[in-house]
């Protein structure tokens, strides 16, 4: 097994203060290894990066040709969303349109990350609901699966037909037998890959339009979906939202917890994962940035990319006091 490499460093004045290790791949479109940091072969959860993929059945199913789904409710079931007005309001209408109500979801409720909307509950003295939760559009996809293929309630059921066509279709896209699975933080199966697997099965993704599959056309779909509508998939303020507004449609990106983060690079028929082994997001968002500089696809002077890869620290007081900087050797690119 090969050793976590450095992958974001925390400076305060000139001294290295902090270091954040992990790994990453880039995979191309014959699923082979471009670039590799630390170990490709290492076990993780994918998390909410991998929710494109739980999305495909969706799609290949035909239920969301059935149901009339549009690019933004394909992107919402590809989302991390903040729970803001923007993502609720469409989350409850598509949950309106198949009949069913918040007590249908079983992802649990969740406070906003939005600061408006989770104030407004504050204010009105009000508990968040299920559809706050910043996975309820990809659970809207999984109630919506359920009622095409005519299956019970229970969806997030390891056993029940939504969950294996997800492992199916994650099985495939990763070209290997997952070893198992967690529940996620949103109660759904997530299953575990190689962090070669993950990026072979972005970069599967980034090459779809070069196949004329159903399955291939299903992931095209969904990237479009996403770069069309980065204010969905994550929110104002969020790494997700501004790197792809960055890229102005050119790539998609999706974090994952725990320090996953994955990008599909349509134009290079690329596709990276990383992960970071303390799980910090500050430092898997310096990282992706980091790469994607690297394979010349994000500008490193855009304000969203400085903002990830090499963002000022102030103290209490708004003073300079260090920076958080990519590790260099990530900038090399592929």
């Amino acid at each position: 097994m090969t050793n976590p490499v450095p992958m974001a460093e925390i400076w305060r004045a000139d001294l290295l203060e902090s270091l954040h290790l992990g790994h990453a791949v880039i995979c191309d479109d014959s699923g082979q290894i471009v670039q590799a940091w630390g170990d490709p072969q290492a076990l993780i959860y994918p998390r909410s990066s991998c929710k494109m993929i739980q999305a495909l059945p969706l799609v290949t199913s035909g239920a969301a040709a059935a149901y009339g789904l549009s690019s933004e409710q394909l992107a919402l079931a590809c989302a991390s969303h903040n729970g803001a007005a923007i993502h609720t309001t469409r989350v409850r209408a598509w949950l309106e349109d198949l009949g069913l109500g918040d007590d249908n979801f079983r992802c649990g409720p969740q406070m906003p990350d939005d600061r408006e909307a989770r104030y407004a509950l504050i204010r009105a003295d009000q508990q968040p609901c299920q559809y706050h939760n910043n996975c309820s559009g990809k659970h809207c996809g999984f109630l919506t699966l359920s009622q095409h293929l005519g299956a019970g309630p229970e969806y997030v059921e390891i056993d029940h037909p939504v969950q294996r066509a997800v492992r199916e279709a994650f099985e495939e896209v990763t070209d290997a037998t997952s070893p198992g699975y967690g529940i996620d933080g949103c109660s759904a199966p997530n299953f575990q890959t190689t962090l070669a697997g993950l990026a072979r099965a972005m970069a599967w993704f980034a090459s779809s339009h070069d196949r004329n599959d159903s399955h291939s056309r299903a992931a095209q779909q969904l990237v479009a979906a996403m770069t069309a509508h980065p204010d969905l998939v994550a929110g104002e303020g969020r790494a997700c939202t501004e790197l792809m507004r960055a890229m102005e449609g050119r790539v998609a990106v999706k974090t994952g917890a725990e320090g996953v983060f994955v990008a599909i690079v349509p134009e290079k028929k690329l596709g990276v994962a990383l992960k970071i082994t303390d799980g910090a997001s500050r430092a898997s968002e310096a990282a992706i940035a980091a790469l994607l500089v690297g394979l010349g696809v994000l500008d490193p002077g855009h304000p969203a990319t400085i903002k990830r890869m090499a963002p000022v620290l102030r103290n209490r007081r708004q003073i300079e006091v260090g920076q958080i900087r990519a590790a260099k050797g990530l900038q090399r690119g592929s």
